[in-house]
C-alpha cells in the first residue's frame, strides 16, 4: 500500500469513511452476535468473522494509516517499524475479509447446491474451522511485508518511513512473493465468487422449475413454497453481498491488471492520472468494509427489528430519565 495521498477529497472521504464504517459495522457484531436475525447459526458465524475483519481493515488501512498520514505527517505512527507493522496488519486484515467472503459464498453454494454435502458442511463448527483457517492463514502469510519495507529516512538514529527495498526489484522470491500476493486476493476471490455465483444460479433456476412442476400437479400453482422462499431468502443476502464485493473491487482487480502489463509504469505524483485511478480503486475496496451493515438492513427483515431496538432503547432511557 503506497503513502497516504494529499488534497482536501481524500481529507474529506477518509474522514467519512472512518466515521461511519466503525459505528455501523460495531452494530453489526453486536445485532449478529444476539442471535436473533431468523439466520442459521452457521451464517451468523460468517457474517461476524466478516464484520469483525471489515472494522479490522477500517482500523488499520484508515484509522492508523489514511488519516494520520494526512492530519499527523511524521507521528509516531511513522516509524520505520511501526509503519512495516501497519502496513503487515493493513494486508492481513484485508486478505482475511476477503476470503472470508469466498468462504461464505462457498458455504451458501455448499447450502444450496450439495444437499449431501450441506448437512456435514454447513455446520456451526466447520465454520468456525474455516473461519479460524482463514485468519490465521491471513495473518501468516503476509508476515514477509514487514521485512520487505526499509526506512526513507534516518534522523538521531530514528528510522522513519517505509519504502520498499530495492531486492523487491530484483529478487525472483520477491518478486513471486508480490505476485502471489495480488493474485491470491484479489484476483482468485473475484473469480471464485462469480464462479460460485454462476453455478448456484444454474442451480436455483433448474430446482425451481422442477418444484414449480410437482406443485402445479400435486397442490395447485397457488400454494406457497416455503423451502423456495427460504432459499430466495439466502439467495439475496448472498448476492447482495457477493455484488457489492465484486462492484467495489472490479475497479481494483482492473488497475492491477493495467500496471502488470503495461511497461511503461510510473506514478509522477499525485495528480498524474495512474495514482489517482490507483487511489480511486483503494477507496472504493476501503467503502465495500461498511456495506454489508445497509445490505442487512435492505434484506433482512429482523435485522431491522433488532436496529430499531437499539435505536430505540437509549431514547426510551433518556425519556424516562427526563420524566
Amino acid at each position: 500500500m503506497h503513502s497516504p495521498p494529499r488534497g482536501p477529497v481524500y481529507a474529506i472521504y477518509y474522514t467519512v469513511l472512518a466515521a461511519v464504517a466503525v459505528p455501523v459495522n460495531l452494530v453489526a457484531i453486536v445485532i449478529l452476535s444476539r442471535g436473533r436475525c431468523g439466520l442459521s447459526r452457521c451464517i451468523t458465524r460468517y457474517l461476524v468473522s466478516m464484520a469483525v475483519t471489515d472494522l479490522l481493515v477500517i482500523l488499520t488501512a484508515v484509522i492508523l494509516n489514511r488519516i494520520p498520514g494526512i492530519y499527523f505527517p511524521g507521528s509516531f505512527l511513522s516509524i520505520t517499524p511501526v509503519c512495516s507493522l501497519s502496513i503487515t496488519l493493513i494486508y492481513a486484515s484485508r486478505d482475511s475479509s476477503v476470503w472470508l467472503t469466498v468462504a461464505f459464498t462457498f458455504d451458501r453454494f455448499v447450502a444450496i447446491c450439495c444437499q449431501k454435502l450441506k448437512i456435514k458442511y454447513c455446520t456451526e463448527r466447520t465454520a468456525a474451522v474455516v473461519i479460524g483457517t482463514v485468519c490465521t492463514l491471513g495473518c501468516f502469510i503476509n508476515i514477509p511485508w514487514y521485512f520487505i519495507h526499509e526506512p526513507i529516512y534516518i534522523i538521531n538514529n530514528v528510522p522513519w518511513y517505509c519504502r520498499l527495498k530495492e531486492i523487491r526489484y530484483t529478487s525472483p522470491v520477491w518478486a513471486a512473493f508480490q505476485w502471489s500476493d495480488r493474485v491470491l486476493t484479489p484476483c482468485v476471490p473475484f473469480l471464485l465468487i462469480l464462479l460460485l455465483n454462476a453455478l448456484t444460479v444454474r442451480n436455483i433456476l433448474v430446482a425451481s422449475r422442477a418444484r414449480r412442476r410437482l406443485r402445479a400437479h400435486s397442490n395447485g400453482e397457488n400454494q406457497s413454497d416455503p423451502e423456495m422462499e427460504s432459499r430466495r431468502k439466502s439467495i439475496v443476502l448472498l448476492f447482495a453481498i457477493s455484488g457489492s464485493f465484486i462492484l467495489l473491487w472490479m475497479t481494483y482487480v482492473a488497475q492491477f491488471f493495467y500496471e502488470r502489463f503495461l511497461t511503461d509504469y510510473k506514478i509522477q505524483g499525485f495528480n498524474d492520472p495512474k495514482f489517482i485511478v490507483l487511489e480511486s480503486a483503494n477507496m472504493l475496496q476501503l467503502l465495500s468494509c461498511c456495506t454489508n451493515t445497509f445490505i442487512y438492513a435492505v434484506t433482512q427483515s429482523k435485522f431491522r427489528e433488532q436496529l430499531k431496538m437499539m435505536v430505540q432503547y437509549p431514547l426510551n432511557v433518556i425519556g424516562k430519565l427526563v420524566q
